[in-house]
């Protein structure tokens, strides 16, 4: 039994439940190692063509094709992709998405849940670009809005600017580090997405990836005109 509750303690873990209006249900399970917040494999994936690390690969990509054949994102987003590509995106869903703490639901377009999930496999399946973002990952905040989305970001970037200078490192507080790591990400998104068109799918997974992008490219412009100045506001205690 103790084996069993440290195994336990050891997962973070989401399930995704799509309901259709149609009463077709959906579910999707999600495992995360704690410490690593790498995504638990559960079995052999199914690697087809698409999923190959020379197809669109993303130019700034720091993985070694000879070490690592297939694209980690696409690998572990197969099967999600596949379910999908029979929908489009402005289908109404009810998701209900359910964490270790609590439960959310929320009645949304098909493309805002898909994306909401896509999002969790692409910062864990091993992509170094988007390694910097597994503390968002590890604070889960499904159909999070565009000022919840720009608070978090910049929340993250600054608590790893205290562990910086915490293990004797320069803390940066203008925020241009967490700009260079959105521009990356920007451009995995863009190349997944390039990804994406070369197989048979409806827009429902397109429009997923296109969601994401919109987000990351909302926490670059906040930051370079100075939109997150709007929340100075909040902090007039501290000042």
């Amino acid at each position: 039994m103790d084996d069993f509750l440290r195994s336990s303690a050891d997962k973070i873990k989401y399930n995704y439940k799509f309901i259709f209006k149609s009463g077709e249900e959906a579910e999707f399970n999600i495992e995360l190692d704690r410490f690593s917040l790498n995504i638990i494999q559960t079995g052999e994936k199914y690697c087809p063509e698409w999923t190959k690390l020379n197809r669109c690969k993303c130019p700034n990509c720091t993985l070694n094709e000879r070490k690592n054949k297939f694209c980690p994102i696409a690998v572990n987003l197969e099967d999600i992709i596949d379910y999908f590509s029979i929908f489009v995106s402005s289908e109404p869903v009810e998701v209900i998405v359910t964490a270790n703490e609590r439960t959310y639901l929320k009645k949304v377009t098909l493309q805002q849940g898909v994306s909401s999930l896509i999002g969790i496999y692409m910062v864990t399946s091993g992509c170094p670009v988007m390694e910097k973002l597994k503390p968002m990952v590890r604070f889960h905040l499904p159909f999070a809005t565009m000022e919840e989305t720009i608070y978090r970001a910049i929340s993250m970037f600054l608590v790893s600017q205290y562990f910086s200078y915490r293990h004797g490192g320069k803390a940066e507080w203008d925020l241009k580090k967490l700009t260079e790591a959105y521009e990356n990400v920007k451009i995995v998104n863009k190349s997944f997405l390039k990804r994406l068109k070369t197989i048979d799918t409806k827009d429902s997974n397109l429009m997923a990836v296109v969601v994401l992008d919109y987000f990351a490219k909302i926490v670059n412009f906040s930051i370079d005109s100075k939109m997150v100045d709007d929340l100075y506001y909040l902090f007039e205690g501290y000042i």
